[in-house]
């Protein structure tokens, strides 16, 4: 069974907080009270069992609201999620030395600052971005100078993975199948369309619902036309988001398929979001519910759940719970920081614990280290509630930014 804290409501603290987990440190739960303190805040705010501190909100949290958005609770990765894909190939078809493969969708797909040279994705693909953009950016024309080269950035990359602990992967399942996982979100665009409007928010300190108890809580409030304009640029990236990882995975497929015997794609395809607002009916009320890194998990919905780079990940079906908002972990969830983790940790352990995993073994990617994160098997445990495992997967290429 799941394990549930409830830090109380009270004058000071607001709304209940339901947290699904007891590895949680003391700063993540300060900064959950400062966020129950919202009177917008409807019910309850739901905690993940990866849950740690973040920035504006605590990372693994699912934050109802009702008349009011909060932009740096979705913060400037807007609309970052997974992809997953079933081949209908078997362990024992793949050659023995998988660098090669590696290899090749480093050729293929941009990692870390680096873009394409050229657009890559569909004129089809394009197109609908690109007319949707334009009545934003006409009213916020701040955006277009907080990105450099503009419009060919964000189109050239479509289809580029970014840095930090987004993800390329080959994972075997318990069957022994193949699977291509990736990690990634809205990149340089959805990082301004963050920056800026949670910029905008604190500017504007909007008051309505009374006081904020932290500057980087601030909110738009429905009805303003800053609210609007948020719910249509988020949107916008979180469609951006959703196209990158899609572009991404064909490039991926494209550049495996002259390395591996002949292969089809299965009808087992996931694509979702772990940062993001949806508007949902919870409780008998319409909601937006803010997932700042937390999956939808509604009733036999698949989810990804990844590990870190030398952990199990898995393939998860919703139960609907209504406690969690019909929410789930989006990961392992980090139980130190970067630097703490550059500080800790050396190459050798880096090489240690990614034994058996075709992937970087240098220090540059040292912070995504497999004991920078929390025990992803504990963290499953903590959401026997909220998710059963469909898969198990197991990483044997790993491609960071």
């Amino acid at each position: 069974m799941g394990i549930q804290k409830i830090l109380n409501a009270d004058a000071q603290y607001g709304v209940p907080v339901k947290i699904f987990t007891r590895d949680i440190d003391q700063e993540s739960i300060e900064q959950l009270k400062k966020m129950a303190q919202l009177q917008f805040v409807y019910s309850h705010i739901a905690v993940m069992p990866d849950v740690h501190v973040g920035k504006g909100a605590t990372v693994g949290s699912v934050i109802p609201t009702k008349q009011a958005i909060i932009p740096a609770a979705v913060g400037v990765d807007i609309g970052c999620g997974m992809n997953a894909i079933r081949l209908n190939l078997k362990a024992d078809q793949l050659p023995d030395n998988l660098a090669p493969i590696r290899h090749a969708i480093e050729r293929k797909v941009p990692v870390g600052f680096e873009i394409h040279k050229q657009v890559k994705a569909k004129a089809s693909t394009i197109i609908p971005l690109e007319k949707s953009l334009q009545p934003i950016i006409k009213k916020h024309s701040g955006l277009i100078r907080m990105l450099r080269k503009f419009d060919a950035t964000w189109q050239k990359q479509l289809g580029t993975l970014g840095g930090g602990n987004h993800f390329i992967e080959l994972c075997l399942d318990e069957n022994q199948d193949v699977w291509v996982m990736l990690h990634s979100g809205s990149r340089g665009l959805g990082n301004v369309i963050g920056t800026y409007f949670i910029e905008l928010a604190k500017k504007e300190a909007q008051h309505r619902f009374g006081h904020v108890p932290d500057k980087d809580l601030s909110y738009f409030a429905q009805g303003s036309n800053s609210f609007d304009d948020y719910v249509e640029a988020v949107e916008w990236a979180q469609t951006y988001a959703f196209e990158n990882r899609r572009e991404m995975m064909r490039l991926i497929l494209e550049a495996i398929r002259p390395l591996l015997p002949p292969f089809q794609m299965t009808k087992e395809a996931i694509n979702c979001h772990h940062n993001y607002i949806s508007q949902e009916n919870h409780f008998g009320e319409t909601l937006f519910i803010t997932r700042k890194g937390a999956i939808r998990a509604g009733q036999d919905e698949f989810g990804i759940i990844p590990g870190s780079m030398g952990a199990r990940s898995y393939i998860v079906r919703g139960k609907a719970n209504p406690e969690s908002f019909c929410s789930c972990s989006h990961g392992a969830g980090r139980k130190m920081s970067r630097n703490k983790a550059k500080l800790l940790f050396n190459q050798d352990d880096l090489i240690q614990q990614t034994q058996g995993i075709e992937c970087r073994k240098d220090l540059g990617v040292i912070d995504e280290i497999p004991s920078a994160y929390k025990d992803i098997d504990e963290v499953m445990a903590n959401q026997s509630d909220l998710i059963e495992v469909v898969h198990t997967l197991k990483q044997i290429l790993c491609i960071k930014g």
